[in-house]
C-alpha cells in the first residue's frame, strides 16, 4: 500500500531540493527572465500580461521537450543547431530593439508596439538558456539517491516554478512602469534592459 505523501520525508526532501534548484538554476537572470522584466517596466503590467504567459508557455513547452528526450533527438542534427542559435539571436535582438525605442508609457496609444502572446512564446522556445537549466534541474532531481519523486510530479513542480519565477520578474520589472513617464528616465531605463537582455543571451550562447 502507498504511504499518504505527508508521512514520505525523503518524497518532501526530494521535492525541496528540486524546488531549491529551479530557484537558483531557472530563475537567475537570462533572456526570458530579463525580456519579462523589461517588458513589465517599458509597458506596464497590465499591458505585459499577454507576453509573459507566451513567455510561461514557451518555457513548459521546453520543459515538455526536455523530459521527453526531444532535445537529445536534436542535438543529433549537426546543421539544425547553428541555424536555431542564428534565429533565436536574431529575434532577441529584434526585442531589444522595440525595447529600447519604446516610447515613455504617457505617450503611448493604441496595442501596435506591445509585445504579443507570440513573441513572448516564440522568445522562450528559442531561449537557449532555457533548454540548458532546466535539462540541469531535470537531470539533476533524477539521479539523487533515496528513489525517484516521478516525472509527472517533476513536471508540476517545474511548471509551478516557471510560473512562479516568470511572475516574480514581470512584478519587479512593472515596479520600474512608474519612473518611465518622463522621458528621461523612460529611456535610460529601457536601454539599460535592452542591453542586458542582449548581455544575459549572449552569456547564454557563448558563455
Amino acid at each position: 500500500m502507498t504511504e499518504p505523501l505527508l508521512s514520505q520525508p525523503d518524497l518532501w526532501r526530494q521535492l525541496l531540493a528540486l524546488v531549491l534548484a529551479a530557484t537558483v538554476v531557472m530563475g537567475s537572470p537570462g533572456p526570458a527572465t530579463i525580456s519579462v522584466t523589461a517588458v513589465g517596466a517599458a509597458f506596464g503590467l497590465r499591458h505585459s500580461l499577454r507576453y509573459a504567459c507566451g513567455i510561461i508557455m514557451g518555457t513548459i513547452a521546453v520543459l515538455v521537450v526536455v523530459a521527453t528526450g526531444v532535445v537529445a533527438v536534436l542535438a543529433s542534427m549537426p546543421k539544425l543547431a547553428p541555424l536555431l542559435v542564428v534565429a533565436s539571436a536574431a529575434y532577441i535582438l529584434y526585442l531589444a530593439f522595440k525595447i529600447a525605442t519604446a516610447p515613455p508609457l504617457a505617450a503611448r496609444s493604441g496595442e501596435a508596439s506591445r509585445p504579443t502572446w507570440l513573441a513572448g512564446f516564440l522568445l522562450a522556445v528559442a531561449n537557449p538558456k532555457a533548454y540548458v537549466a532546466i535539462a540541469a534541474v531535470f537531470a539533476g532531481a533524477s539521479s539523487r539517491q533515496g528513489g525517484d519523486i516521478g516525472i509527472w510530479l517533476k513536471l508540476a513542480v517545474l511548471a509551478l516554478m516557471i510560473v512562479a519565477i516568470h511572475a516574480l520578474w514581470l512584478v519587479a520589472g512593472a515596479a520600474f512602469a512608474r519612473f518611465l513617464r518622463r522621458p528621461a528616465a523612460s529611456r535610460i531605463i529601457n536601454l539599460v534592459f535592452a542591453a542586458t537582455l542582449v548581455l544575459t543571451t549572449a552569456l547564454a550562447m557563448f558563455g
